[in-house]
């Protein structure tokens, strides 16, 4: 007998932390069901105090993993995080349009949760023009809406729904909003935008510093449901019961000084001496 698992690909930049990126989201998709393969889009020498260097893939090199991939692997969903430059972007979209996955998933990487820049300023019109149309999910977190949509930064709850008017108008089909930054809130609402109607999805918030690679996680997770055959507002509820999962089992990991991860395998984990 055959084992089947959806083929989810990510094409992200690489954390050298193992927190966030291409890292992140491989273990979310394997944490969630699918098989998981990559196509790196540059490099980052990054650890849980910020990033001190990004060295881009070349586009030539891009696309040769782009081609690899989809020219041998039933790939059923594409999640798509950072990027970097208008080029890398405009090579992926010229990619996904022939391939045309059933799923794609973008998470807008455009800042990090350090405050670290990671897409250049040239890039946002060629992700507004050429990406986001073919995305069937868009995951901005509050910083990264309020760039794509010119508007304020929000920093209570009671603001965010400035941003509902300027997502809608963005050439996508949904959005999910996501409100981890709002830091004061004792909850953790995540919006969904979707055919002229908002959905929240509420979840108490969990204390803790260790938030390094949640928007990759969360992304990962939502693709990997989506291409398991989830409706829409199921693979987003199944993917932020999730992250809300691997942000409480990571809230006493000790890894390293700063921001620490998630704990993606919280469901599997046993305690020491325990037989499986």
């Amino acid at each position: 007998m055959h084992s089947t698992k959806p083929v989810i690909l990510t094409i992200a930049g690489s954390d050298s932390s193992g927190g966030a990126g291409i890292q992140a989201d491989i273990k979310a998709i394997a944490a969630t069901g699918g098989y998981a393969c990559s196509v790196v889009t540059a490099l980052t020498a990054q650890n849980t105090k910020g990033v001190t260097a990004v060295e881009p893939v070349s586009q030539q090199m891009i696309r040769a993993q782009l081609e690899a991939v989809f020219s041998d692997l039933p790939v059923a969903a594409v999640k798509v995080g950072m990027l970097g430059d208008g080029a890398t972007i405009r090579t992926l979209a010229e990619v996904l349009r022939r391939h045309r996955p059933a799923h794609l998933v973008v998470d807008p990487v455009m800042v990090s949760a350090n405050g670290d820049p990671l897409l250049a300023e040239e890039a946002v019109a060629a992700l507004r023009e050429e990406l986001l149309p073919l995305a069937e999910v868009i995951t901005p977190n509050l910083p990264e809406a309020a760039r794509l949509t010119n508007c304020a930064l929000p920093t209570r709850l009671a603001e965010v729904e400035s941003l509902f008017a300027g997502l809608a108008e963005l050439e996508c089909t949904t959005v999910l909003l996501k409100g981890g930054f709002l830091q004061r809130e004792s909850r953790s609402p995540d919006w969904l935008l979707s055919g002229g109607e908002v959905r929240c999805f509420d979840a108490p918030r969990v204390m803790t510093i260790n938030t390094h690679g949640t928007g990759c996680t969360l992304s990962a997770a939502l693709a990997c449901y989506l291409a398991q055959g989830l409706a829409l507002e199921l693979a987003v509820a199944s993917a932020k019961h999730y992250i809300d999962g691997a942000i409480a089992a990571g809230a006493t990991l000790r890894v390293g000084h700063g921001r620490g991860p998630v704990e993606h395998f919280f469901r599997g984990l046993a305690s020491p001496g325990t037989t499986p």
